[in-house]
């Protein structure tokens, strides 16, 4: 694996991420579907990584390149998911001076409205990969109400989805 190619192409998803998991869609897009470096399952699996580990919740992106690339693919996604952060200052000090235009407003709400259906986009597939029994489909319908209407962290909602996915495991294992 180039780790040029592989930083770059990282870049160009974090760079058009404005939350945790809007990279998501050009990440399936570049590593799943066009260029096969990764499988649904190996970007689900980073997916759960990420979201079950401290920090930012854009970090599955450092899972991803490792993945993709071991621990070369690692530090290059590390260093794409940085390298935003660091663009952003002299962005944020001039967007700070015009914060109260309606042009800047009215991006804003526009860049979030798309932010919201490309991630969509890459939420169906993965879900797809991942549904296949009943408990599969309860598991994620009742993650999403509690999420939609509680103010619980995400880490319990996946402790607690893993401890009921592990329940069939156990009453298997049982007989």
């Amino acid at each position: 694996m180039n780790w040029v190619m592989l930083y770059l192409l990282l870049l160009k998803a974090t760079l058009s991420s404005f939350s945790g998991l809007a990279s998501l869609p050009i990440l399936r897009e570049d590593f799943v579907v066009k260029n096969h470096f990764l499988t649904d399952r190996q970007l689900n699996t980073a997916l759960v990584i990420g979201r079950s580990t401290p920090g930012p919740k854009g970090l599955y992106v450092v899972a991803v390149g490792y993945y993709a690339g071991g621990y070369g693919g690692a530090f290059a996604a590390w260093l794409a998911l940085v390298t935003p952060a660091l663009l952003v200052i002299p962005m944020i000090e001039y967007a700070g001076r015009k914060a109260d235009s309606p042009q800047v407003k009215s991006i804003l709400r526009a860049v979030v409205l798309a932010s919201a259906g490309i991630s969509l986009s890459a939420t169906l597939p993965l879900g797809a990969d991942a549904l296949h029994t009943p408990l599969s489909y309860g598991i994620a319908v009742v993650s999403m109400l509690v999420l939609v209407f509680t103010k619980l962290d995400t880490i319990w909602v996946i402790l607690a989805s893993a401890a009921v996915g592990l329940v069939p495991v156990l009453l298997h294992g049982a007989r």
